[in-house]
């Protein structure tokens, strides 16, 4: 089993910046990914940003220029650092581990883990 949990959300004004960080923990046998999403009320939900072991990012083209992802492989850990943050970036955000898990000597099929999800809001 694979946890991942979230935190560094809350409430912003339109402009400000927010850090939110992402731990995977348990019985990891590989991640290759980590990244996050996120979904507003009625809205689709949509790749912020994402970021593979070896340091490939992709960004969402709304969030390019403003969000940077990182990570610290050794920690298990992503991060995204939100700047000028507008009104429409107001969403859940969710971040995932692409990763397999091991019991024993059993190494379970690669698949998504999700966090729980924090809310951001940007106030106008």
């Amino acid at each position: 089993q694979v946890q991942v949990v979230e935190s560094g959300g809350g409430l912003v004004q339109t402009g400000g910046s927010l850090r939110l960080s992402c731990a995977a923990s348990g019985s990891i046998s590989s991640i290759y990914g980590m990244g996050w999403y996120r979904q507003a009320p009625g809205n689709q939900r949509e790749l912020v940003a994402a970021i593979t072991t070896g340091g490939t990012i992709s960004y969402a083209d709304s969030v390019k220029g403003r969000f940077t992802i990182s990570r610290d492989n050794a920690k298990n850990t992503v991060y995204l650092q939100m700047n000028s943050l507008k009104p429409e970036d107001t969403a859940v955000y969710s971040c995932y581990a692409d990763a397999s898990s091991y019991s024993g000597a059993y190494t379970y099929r690669r698949h998504d883990y999700w966090g729980q999800g924090t809310q951001v809001t940007v106030a106008s």
